[in-house]
């Protein structure tokens, strides 16, 4: 039953975001414009970040930190409306009185978003990464380090909108909740990349965002079941 529940939500949401292109198209257009116009805006004698660097690795090296900054502020854009359709038409009540496992509706939600708008924008990586010149070592590991930490930005995310189901336009709120939060997460990706950009090892920052994805994604859909419940009392 919490299986079969969770593969029902799973379908009924992925069903429901492509008859809405718009709300998850835009994150995907926002991630691209920042990080591929973001070269443009730069001098090149500015982009050597310590003396004996290369404008190159200079630019490479700022790529890393652009690219996750603008993966973690699309990954936010419109999350407020994660549960509030719901909310609002009144399905959320339904399936919390229904016999299903809140907690397999949440895994399934939080599966569909996943899937719709936070992977395209790894799979996205390798493209953005040809404005920053980065080699293909650290483009690869760049996405694995975004793949391995986007659970725990979904995570928190959906805990932020949980809280703030029944308020509109909650974005900047949720913002100032998460943001905070997955600092951890960011520092270490973008350090992995960075490692494998000098041709290091990165597997230490790797296991750390490892870790708080396994934790996220085990402790975190009973926070946002609490927080649910919470929020419609």
């Amino acid at each position: 039953m919490p299986f079969r529940a969770f593969l029902l939500i799973l379908r009924r949401d992925l069903k429901v975001a492509f008859r809405r292109v718009s709300e998850w198209s835009l994150p995907l257009l926002f991630f691209i414009a920042v990080s591929a116009l973001f070269p443009l805006a730069l001098s090149p004698d500015r982009l050597a970040m310590a003396p004996g660097e290369s404008e190159v690795y200079g630019m490479q090296s700022l790529g890393i930190a652009v690219i996750w900054m603008g993966a973690l502020l699309a990954s936010l854009m419109g999350l407020d409306r994660l549960f509030l359709n719901d909310s609002e038409d009144g399905s959320l009540e339904q399936l919390m009185l229904s016999p299903a496992p809140l907690i397999s509706v949440v895994y399934g939600k939080l599966a569909a978003h996943w899937l719709v708008s936070v992977l395209p924008l790894v799979i996205l990586v390798p493209l953005v990464g040809l404005s920053y010149r980065l080699t293909p070592g650290a483009t690869a590991v760049l996405a694995l380090s975004l793949l391995i930490a986007t659970p725990v930005l979904t995570v928190l995310v959906a805990i932020g909108a949980a809280l703030t189901v029944n308020l509109r336009g909650a974005t900047a709120i949720i913002g100032l909740l998460v943001l905070p939060l997955v600092s951890p997460a960011l520092i270490f990706g973008a350090r992995a990349a960075v490692l494998a950009l000098d041709a290091e090892s990165a597997a230490a920052p790797l296991y750390f965002n490892a870790s708080l994805a396994i934790m996220a994604v085990s402790l975190g859909p009973v926070a946002i079941a609490a927080a649910l419940r919470a929020g419609l009392e």
